[in-house]
C-alpha cells in the first residue's frame, strides 16, 4: 500500500464516495494537504482518510475509508499511524477523532491508544463519542 496527500486527479474518486462532506470542501481540503488517498501497488485506489482541525488547532480525523475488497488487512489501522506520525512532525502533541456508540469504530480506536474524552449528544441522533490521543 503506497499513502500519499492527494491532489487534484483524486477529486473524482473523493467526490464519488465521500458523503459526508459538502462537495465543495473537497478541493479546499485537496488544497490544504487535508486529504490522503491509498493505493494498491498497481495504483489502484484502495481509500482515502480525510482531517481537519477541532478549535482551530488540533488534528482530528474526520473520515477513513477502506474499499470493501481491502478490509481486515490493517490498512486502517496503517494510514492512522502514518496521519499521527504527520502530525507529531508538525509539532503536534494530540489528534482527535470521534465515532457514533452504536459503531463499530469505537474499539478500533480505543485499541490504538485513543482514550473517551467526552461525547456529544444532538437531538434525534445517536450519542457521538469524542476520542483522543497524545503523540508526544
Amino acid at each position: 500500500m503506497r499513502i500519499a496527500v492527494a491532489n487534484n486527479s483524486d477529486y473524482g474518486y473523493i467526490q464519488q464516495r465521500d458523503h459526508h462532506i459538502l462537495q465543495g470542501l473537497i478541493l479546499q481540503k485537496i488544497k490544504g494537504n487535508e486529504i490522503y488517498i491509498l493505493r494498491d501497488e498497481d495504483e489502484n485506489y484502495i481509500g482515502w482518510m480525510r482531517y481537519g482541525y477541532f478549535w482551530d488547532n488540533t488534528p482530528f480525523m474526520n473520515m477513513i475509508w477502506v474499499e470493501e475488497q481491502y478490509r481486515g488487512q490493517g490498512l486502517g489501522k496503517q494510514i492512522v499511524f502514518f496521519w499521527e506520525e504527520e502530525m507529531r512532525h508538525k509539532g503536534l502533541k494530540l489528534v482527535m477523532t470521534s465515532t457514533l456508540a452504536n459503531e463499530e469504530a469505537q474499539h478500533f480506536y480505543r485499541k490504538l491508544g485513543y482514550r473517551d474524552s467526552g461525547c456529544l449528544l444532538l437531538e434525534d441522533e445517536p450519542l457521538e463519542i469524542i476520542l483522543t490521543k497524545k503523540i508526544t
